[in-house]
């Protein structure tokens, strides 16, 4: 599945019935929920990586992914707007973008 498919899939759950998928659960449970669960999630994947244990990074990192992108959603911010920004900050180098913040 690609980060699109992910993408799709998570846009189409919102609204959606939260006894019919996790996605809509996370919803329901608003934003706030959303952004807990993708801590949660980040802070599993810098154990892993911290602890060298490649396929526990590779886990945790694609359910980082999901919880990212469920909490953007949650907050009306689509991987469009991700992938906008991110294409603004490759017009200038790194050390500018981070100075200008």
């Amino acid at each position: 599945m690609s980060i699109y498919d992910l993408d799709k899939t998570i846009q189409s759950r919102k609204g959606a019935d939260p006894e019919s998928s996790w996605t809509a659960k996370l919803f329901a449970k608003g934003p706030e929920k959303c952004a807990e669960k993708f801590g949660e999630e980040a802070i599993e994947a810098i154990i892993e990586a911290a602890k060298g244990n490649r396929d526990g990074l590779i886990s945790e990192a694609a359910d980082s992914l999901y919880h990212l992108l469920v909490m953007c959603a949650a907050r009306d911010i689509t991987l469009a707007d991700i992938e906008a920004e991110l294409d603004r900050r490759t017009h200038q180098s790194g050390i500018a973008e981070k100075a200008s913040r």
